[in-house]
């Protein structure tokens, strides 16, 4: 008989061997190792797990945010990259550079500080993590020898430490055809229930401890992400499948009538998307952050010196309804010189013409009878106008080459590409080779019934714009464009890049009087709420909605917003909160510019000027008129002085809004 000792001895090596025996043969037996990865400043700490699968979580400051979260990538033929991983190399990485952006949206001078964990696995992949200051961001990377790979599906589950409150931008239809124009839910997070889904960026709040955004960044040859409810403090991701066949409806909108059952097929060898999660400690921490442009792919147009950001008269929401003039308003020579008119006298650098001008929405090389497009481009030429041209997408997909050639023989200077509506691996292609196409031309660009920005403007920046927004056109047919959701959307839509709400309603209704008026249309909320937009939206290509007629009958009005430039040297996140009020301040040159918005409610707010670098300051400013609770056109244009020791103290009529212009007075 064995003494204790020897037969624990015995047991013990038995129980050894058999354990080393069972992780060469079940690698997802392997015990749990967890690798850290701090921001630059040691507050945000992701932590990646790798067991039987790869997950992660997040915390700040100690508090965890988000849970263990799983990762994985189904691909064709059985194969999990994520699932019982091997892994079989680590390298860490630290960067911190400058970029210049070619087109600034927020800030031009961006510092691109990161720590990086790049983990490789058994199988040809890996996987990229990064802490940034403001958030963190993962991606898969592949490195199959062939040319092609078929991916099925995509799988996070984002599990959140907590029942956060959710802005949640819900969708509709199950197809994933969609303008991404929608309301913010403002709801909690286990509310959300399995069969809702929303596009992106989604916002929580985990009370003081964090914002977290949600959203993805350097999406190209690969489909949208969406998310799914789970019922639970959770989300799940969704993609819309490869389309296989579809059946036109009309000329602008079709049925998908076949999908495949997978989401892309891509090259072997390649990044994936980034998946991100911006971390503000406060809310307006979110009106500063550049993380989509930080992750995203640098500039490819070697000559950049064409691409020209600006102000922009538009035609459709005012649906030319112009008057005290000569001749018939509508789509004709006269009407569009008289757009450019307007435009040359208050330094606007384009006109838009939209839906019309073409002699059909599918025929773009021709134009109605009564426009004369040479004409009329030569005209705008000696004004020192551009001129930009409304196209369908499928018709532009048609015949691009030669669209595209005939509008740069013509002169014009840029695109607005409409009713796209979908966010599958096709769409985001036709994305690239537009940016692509018009960049050769020396075209500028602007997306509209677009999904969100997703890091386009950084590589291709003669992208300027992007709509995938509810903006100020619903309210020529609903109530939905609310000063509540005004004011949410800088923290939400606006987060992931340029946002084409095209603001600068002339008519203003406070909500009793508001009404849904689609040629003559006007704006909830204070004309002041109104200038606010032009410091608050960020958009390089920046829209002037109404009718000339009425801006210049209020000449002071319009001299004023019209000096609001359309890009931004520097961002400032004023005292802010989602869904109630916003304010910031930015920079472009030596001038600082303030914008300050709120919802319904009426609000004074004091804000330090301690951002400003001159001793002193000439400080121009419209703000709510007195009245402007009963008319909500009402507002006081006004002019002082102030120092960097002082603090500005506004008053905010309900649904009201305040703009300044500040010029260093040395």
């Amino acid at each position: 008989m064995f003494s204790n000792i020897a037969a624990g001895s015995f047991l013990t090596s038995f129980f050894s061997g058999f354990m080393f025996l069972c992780l060469l043969m079940f690698p997802c037996l392997t015990p749990a190792k967890e690798y850290s990865l701090k921001s630059p400043n040691g507050r945000l700490l992701v932590t990646v797990s790798v067991t039987d699968r790869i997950s992660f979580s997040v915390s700040l400051s100690g508090s965890a945010l988000v849970n263990s979260s799983p990762i994985s990538m189904r691909l064709k033929n059985s194969i999990e990259l994520g699932l019982n991983p091997v892994l079989t190399g680590i390298k860490n990485d630290s960067v911190d550079e400058t970029i210049e952006a070619v087109v600034p949206v927020k800030n031009k001078t961006i510092r691109n500080n990161y720590n990086e964990l790049l983990m490789s696995f058994q199988g040809n992949y890996s996987i990229s993590f990064r802490a940034y200051d403001d958030g963190m961001a993962y991606r898969f990377i592949t490195s199959f020898p062939g040319d092609e790979i078929t991916v099925e599906w995509e799988n996070a589950r984002f599990n959140f430490a907590g029942n956060y409150r959710v802005f949640f931008p819900e969708e509709e239809l199950w197809d994933f055809v969609s303008h991404y124009e929608r309301s913010y839910k403002d709801t909690n997070l286990a509310a959300i229930k399995d069969t809702q889904f929303c596009s992106l960026p989604v916002l929580l709040s985990a009370g003081n401890k964090a914002k977290l955004l949600i959203t993805e960044a350097d999406l190209y040859d690969y489909p949208n992400m969406f998310l799914y409810g789970t019922d639970e403090t959770a989300f799940r991701t969704a993609f819309p499948k490869v389309t296989l066949a579809l059946q036109h409806v009309n000329d602008r909108d079709d049925d998908i009538t076949k999908l495949a059952d997978y989401i892309a097929v891509v090259k072997g060898k390649r990044n994936f998307p980034w998946r991100v999660i911006l971390v503000a400690e406060s809310d307006k921490d979110l009106l500063e952050t550049d993380l989509v442009f930080k992750l995203s792919s640098p500039n490819v147009i070697k000559n950049t010196s064409w691409i020209k950001p600006g102000r922009v008269a538009w035609d459709w929401w005012n649906d030319r309804n112009i008057y005290n003039v000569g001749f018939p308003s509508g789509i004709n020579t006269n009407t569009y010189k008289y757009y450019v008119d307007f435009a040359s006298r208050f330094g606007l650098e384009y006109v838009i013409l939209d839906e019309g001008w073409s002699l059909s929405s599918h025929d773009l090389l021709h134009t109605v009878p009564e426009m004369d497009l040479k004409e009329l481009v030569q005209y705008a030429n000696k004004k020192n106008v551009g001129l930009i041209l409304w196209v369908l997408w499928n018709a532009l997909d048609e015949n691009m080459t030669v669209a595209l050639n005939q509008f740069a023989s013509w002169g014009i200077k840029g695109i607005k590409v409409d009713f796209m509506q979908r966010g599958d691996q096709y769409m985001v292609n036709f994305y690239e080779r537009v940016a692509s196409e018009a960049a050769k031309r020396n075209l500028a660009v602007d997306f509209h019934g677009a999904y969100k920005p997703s890091g386009l403007n950084r590589k291709y920046p003669n992208v300027l714009s992007q709509e995938g927004v509810k903006g100020l056109e619903h309210s020529k047919w609903s109530t939905d464009v609310t000063p509540k959701h005004d004011v949410t959307l800088p923290f939400t839509r606006m987060v992931a890049g340029p946002m084409d709400f095209t603001p600068g309603a002339m008519i203003n209704a406070n909500k009793e009087d508001f009404r849904a008026i689609f040629s003559e249309p006007m704006s909830q909320g204070t004309r002041c709420h109104q200038a606010a937009m032009y410091v608050v939206y960020t958009s390089p290509l920046q829209m002037f909605s109404d009718s000339p007629s009425n801006y210049l009958k209020d000449s002071v009005f319009t001299s004023f917003i019209t000096r609001m430039p359309s890009t931004w040297d520097k961002t400032v996140g004023l005292t802010s909160k989602a869904g109630e009020f916003v304010a910031l301040a930015r920079k472009n040159g030596n001038l600082w510019y303030i914008g300050a918005m709120t919802d319904w409610e009426g609000r004074q707010m004091e804000i330090p000027l301690s951002f400003l670098e001159a001793k002193s300051y000439r400080l121009e400013y419209v703000e709510d008129g007195v009245n402007a609770n009963r008319n909500a056109s009402d507002y006081r244009y006004g002019t002082g002085s102030v120092k960097p020791s002082d603090i500005l103290k506004i008053k905010l009529a309900p649904g009201g809004g305040y703009a300044a212009i500040l010029t260093p007075a040395e």
